[in-house]
């Protein structure tokens, strides 16, 4: 057992300095396409599955609430595309699950806004559903 957490944090130690060595032009990009979204008045849409939809909904509550309990600031508009189990389960028998994220968008989605979209394969029919649906309102993605 001793190996496997050694190897885990191992892993994990490589992958982030892979990523300090390729360098953050990515993230930067994509801190400022949501931020001249937000300062355009628009909101940032988040979607995902399984433990991404997880994340997603985590992100948009510490952006709706707060980060830090010591730094008070205005809640900064962010939906969650999976919002409640009614929507979810609707969506899936009577349309599919393929559409969830893409039928929210084209409910809520505005000219402005931007679209986080969180997939760890990037083959999931309903992330690129979503992708597609906010192109079309010219909804700034990033993936």
């Amino acid at each position: 057992m001793k190996n496997y957490f050694e190897l885990s944090f191992e892993k994990s130690i490589k992958t982030k300095k892979k990523c300090v060595e390729q360098g953050f032009s990515s993230l930067y990009k994509i801190s400022k396409i949501i931020l001249d979204s937000f300062k355009s008045g628009g909101k940032l849409m988040i979607c995902g599955n399984g433990g991404s939809a997880s994340d997603a909904q985590h992100l948009v509550a510490e952006l709706l609430v707060r980060l830090r309990p010591e730094i008070n600031r205005d809640p900064i508009p962010a939906l969650f595309l999976a919002q409640d189990t009614s929507t979810i389960t609707a969506c899936g028998n009577d349309y599919s699950f393929n559409n969830l994220f893409s039928r929210n968008i084209d409910a809520l989605g505005n000219k402005g806004d931007s679209l986080l979209a969180i997939s760890t394969s990037g083959n999931s029919k309903n992330i690129i559903n979503a992708i597609t649906s906010a192109k079309k309102k010219d909804i700034k993605v990033c993936a």
